[in-house]
């Protein structure tokens, strides 16, 4: 993991990245500017969140929990082309999934449509917005460039009482989309694109999943967004860096309007590596089914990672590590790995799963004994306590565990070599038994009864110890291994190619002939499991049924992605 891309730019005593918004709030309570902090979330319902917004959800809650103020969860639906119900209950069970509450404040910038157009009405009588009736092409190439001011629309200079008159009309439906636009009177000249006579409202004759076919004007989101916050008494309005330009837009209009003023904060928004945060691409990878919808378990979206096996605790956990940086950087996705690591090690049921079946055959075990050994549930915690492994004389162990020729330092099973079976018995392998096309078969071993894991004969040591199933007892079951969705650190970063041409082919490997432990019978969806040796899965939540459990791999023990960034 590179370090460098951490905000490190401060840390506190406990080695943790420090909260430059924090500072700016303690200062405005001591000031007396505002009584009790209240921040917001404002999602627009026109897509899945992912990872990024999980960042914005845990800093806005989290503040307000930090300072015992409140959080608003709040819809920017001003767009009604782009905007679904979907979305909307999608989002709320995420927000209720990361482990916070809006309790009674639910909101949607719709609530506030008749105080936005009311809003509007005040600015076009103080002379300070305008109907234009240009195209909208012509809007845009004269609004100039970052060094050459821009033209004077020749509609700016309509009396208030015609733009009044436009204004009702528009919004009583008599012009077509495009036709006419309202636009904030500021300055073309100025240094900031963003104050250049800015569109407050366009017509748009579409439904809306809420307000149904009451409007046909709808507000912007540079204007209906401070509005917005004003309404809720919201005293710090916290957006990602790309807003920093729109700060001079928002403090214009409320105090224009002379309403309650929040203060606009910006951070940098999060940038993963290996990972796509731009909605329209994440779009992209659904609707041209390169991914099996949102929830695919390679996807960054929140529902995504929680199908995959992460929990709501390692994203807050990841979300406090990375801090809030004023500056854009790239976080190592390393980290977020670790996060879910770090949770699950402390939580997970151990179990024992062999993915790439091998048999193997004591030869000197009794045939029809089966032992009821002891496992343990989990090493972090003894109040899991342990479990009855069903021992055999047939078994199955992983495919990577035996090597005919092996190399040096290999540890594991080979003609002559000894290992421990986790929980069980000292073998030794004795024979080999080929397929015709000279593919291993079997493996035949002999075993050491004095060996028997935990008694007090057991003393013996070898150096490599292999997990196993019983071949009698084993549940089939669906693996699937996920890796990360693109083969480069930065899949946007190259403008000359298709953020696509990055995907790897390899980011999904379905395993269908997987042995587990039976144990493993009364798992239900969503439970989390480490397969030891081989890493943390989970019972997908999807295509899981009672009698056909599938497991998603969430992340393996260890980093295996050194083959994507060789290649």
């Amino acid at each position: 993991m590179n370090n460098e891309n951490m905000n490190t730019e401060n840390v506190n005593e406990n080695n943790l990245p420090s909260n430059f918004i924090k500072e700016i709030i303690d200062d405005d309570l001591a000031k007396g500017r505002y009584a009790k902090v209240h921040t917001r979330f404002p999602p627009e319902p026109n897509g899945y969140l992912h990872i990024g917004h999980a960042k914005s959800i845990c800093l806005n809650f989290g503040l307000a929990r930090e300072y015992k103020g409140l959080c608003n969860l709040r819809f920017d639906d001003t767009n009604p082309a782009t905007e679904d119900v979907e979305y909307v209950d999608s989002i709320m069970e995420d927000v209720r999934w990361l482990g916070f509450d809006w309790e009674t404040r639910l909101f949607y910038a719709s609530d506030y449509f008749d105080n936005l157009y009311n809003y509007a009405v005040q600015l076009i009588k103080k002379g300070m917005a305008y109907i234009d009736s240009q195209p909208s092409d012509e809007i845009k190439n004269t609004r100039g460039t970052p060094t050459e001011a821009g033209t004077l629309s020749p509609y700016r200079n309509r009396s208030a009482e015609e733009n009044l008159d436009l204004f009702v009309r528009m919004k009583n439906g008599e012009f077509k989309d495009g036709e006419l636009v309202l636009r904030a009177k500021i300055d073309m000249a100025s240094p900031n694109m963003n104050m250049r006579d800015p569109i407050m409202y366009r017509i748009r004759h579409a439904h809306h999943h809420r307000t149904g076919e009451k409007w046909c004007i709808y507000p912007m989101y540079d204007y209906a967004h401070g509005q917005s916050d004003s309404l809720e008494g919201i005293t710090h309005s916290i957006c990602t860096l790309e807003f920093e330009n729109h700060r001079p837009l928002y403090n214009w209009f409320v105090e224009q309007l002379g309403i309650h003023h929040p203060r606009q904060i910006e951070f940098a928004r999060l940038n993963l590596s290996y990972t796509i945060m731009s909605k329209r691409k994440l779009l992209q990878l659904v609707n041209e089914k390169i991914v099996n919808g949102w929830d695919d378990p390679r996807m960054p979206t929140i529902c995504g990672l929680r199908r995959r096996g992460y929990t709501p605790e390692s994203l807050r956990n990841f979300s406090e590590r990375i801090g809030v940086a004023k500056r854009d950087g790239m976080i190592d996705v390393a980290l977020l790995e670790f996060s879910i690591k770090e949770d699950l090690n402390k939580r997970a049921q151990r179990v024992m799963a062999v993915l790439n079946p091998l048999k193997l055959v004591i030869d000197n075990y009794p045939e029809n004994l089966v032992e009821e050994l002891d496992a343990v549930n989990n090493p972090e915690d003894e109040t899991m306590g342990s479990r009855k492994v069903p021992f055999s004389k047939e078994l199955y162990i992983e495919h990577d565990d035996f090597r005919e020729n092996p190399p040096k330092k290999y540890f594991r099973l080979s003609p002559g070599n000894e290992v421990r079976l986790r929980y069980a018995y000292i073998i030794k392998c004795v024979d080999v038994i080929k397929n015709d096309d000279g593919s291993i078969k079997e493996v035949h071993c002999t075993y050491d009864p004095e060996t028997k894991s935990g008694s007090a004969q057991s003393g013996r040591k070898v150096k490599g110890t292999i997990h196993w199933v019983s071949a009698q007892h084993a549940i089939d079951t669906e693996v699937r291994l996920y890796d990360r969705l693109f083969t480069v650190e930065d899949p946007s970063g190259d403008k000359e190619k298709d953020f696509k041409s990055f995907i790897n082919s390899e980011s999904l490997t379905v395993l269908n002939n997987c042995k587990i432990e039976p144990f493993i019978k009364s798992a239900k969806c969503g439970n989390k499991f480490q397969f030891e040796r081989l890493g943390y899965f989970c019972v997908d939540s999807k295509d899981s049924t009672e009698n056909n459990l599938v497991f998603n791999r969430t992340v393996p023990l260890r980093d295996t992605w050194a083959k994507i960034e060789r290649g």
